[in-house]
């Protein structure tokens, strides 16, 4: 999986994207997120924002479980349709709340979301995507 400059730039570019899952019959589930994209790992939290049931309860993370396949797509619209733009992601998606990866999402996404500085992610899961394939189209003059 490689990635061209123009998506690589994209996706740093951008500050939420849509994460898909499907759960064991097959039904998908998509849902806003904030993200932070390193090499081929993509992170996603569980932060701590008001949620309707406990986040091993999330309709997201038992899909995860059930079938670790997602897909993530990070867009742009615009009025002016020259400037329309998206990238896909797909890859097997993982819960961690401890070890390495843990660390460098957390480490990630504070430095992208200031919000974060009052709702710490210590100690809150993290969604790993470990990115197996990627697609992308824009407008090119």
């Amino acid at each position: 999986m490689e990635l061209s400059n123009w998506e690589s730039t994209f996706i740093e570019q951008q500050r939420v994207a849509r994460l898909a899952t499907v759960d064991e019959r097959g039904q998908p589930h998509v849902v806003p997120i904030v993200y932070a994209f390193a090499g081929q790992r993509l992170f996603t939290p569980i932060d701590a924002k008001p949620k309707q049931v406990g986040p091993h309860r999330l309709q997201r993370v038992r899909n995860i479980r059930a079938n670790p396949r997602v897909a993530v797509i990070i867009d742009e619209y615009s009025e002016d349709w020259q400037k329309l733009a998206w990238v896909q992601l797909r890859g097997q998606a993982v819960l961690v709340e401890t070890g390495s990866d843990h660390s460098t999402g957390v480490a990630l996404l504070e430095a992208r979301y200031p919000q974060y500085a009052t709702m710490p992610l210590a100690g809150r899961p993290l969604i790993v995507v470990q990115v197996e394939h990627v697609a992308g189209w824009r407008v090119t003059s």
